[in-house]
């Protein structure tokens, strides 16, 4: 890894630890949590690379580990205290975003991180409650009424602080004023 890489690693990282502390990135929906946890995984995917996402993507499942154990807020946390729940799905999410956005980017790089943002919010939604189902610990309907209201909300948030995020670092690391959005 460069030292640039490092360092957004390490900035980003810490943005996880914060939003998990302070429990901003978990906000209660109906009995479950939509996160945005997801999205400094993202941010680093797209500005670093899959490894980049990889690491902070393991953090924030160790993050998610523990807090099942030492801070539950409900019952539904049982379930992450389960490593195949609570981190294995998050070791995805950066690389998942990285390829859509290489995929995507050559076209219109907003759209790529646009999308890569959606994917990455869909890879934690769907490798989460995937291996909920898989692991038996809920049944298929109930994983698809959480994905059909966790997952839109989900992906707005995640979309729109993903794009604004990335669109600034890259005009202030081009030097450029302004904003295309």
């Amino acid at each position: 890894m460069s030292t640039r890489q490092i360092a957004v690693t390490g900035m980003l990282s810490a943005i996880v630890i914060l939003l998990g502390v302070t429990h901003l990135g978990f906000i209660p929906f109906f009995g479950t949590a939509i996160t945005i946890m997801n999205v400094p995984v993202i941010i680093g995917a797209v500005l670093e690379g899959p490894w980049t996402g990889a690491i902070i993507g393991l953090l924030f499942g160790i993050f998610s580990l523990l807090q099942a154990f030492l801070a539950p807020t409900g019952p539904g946390d049982l379930f992450f205290r389960d490593p195949l729940i609570s981190v294995l799905p998050r070791l995805f999410i950066g690389p998942v975003a990285w390829l859509v956005y290489r995929a995507v980017k050559p076209v219109n790089e907003i759209a790529a991180v646009a999308l890569a943002a959606a994917a990455g919010a869909l890879t934690n939604t769907v490798l989460v409650l995937g291996m909920l189902v898989l692991r038996q610990y809920i049944p298929l309907e109930v994983a698809l009424v959480v994905a059909v209201t966790n997952l839109p909300l989900e992906l707005v948030a995640t979309v729109i602080i993903t794009v604004a995020v990335v669109s600034a670092w890259k005009r202030l690391e081009y030097g450029r004023k302004g904003a295309d959005l």
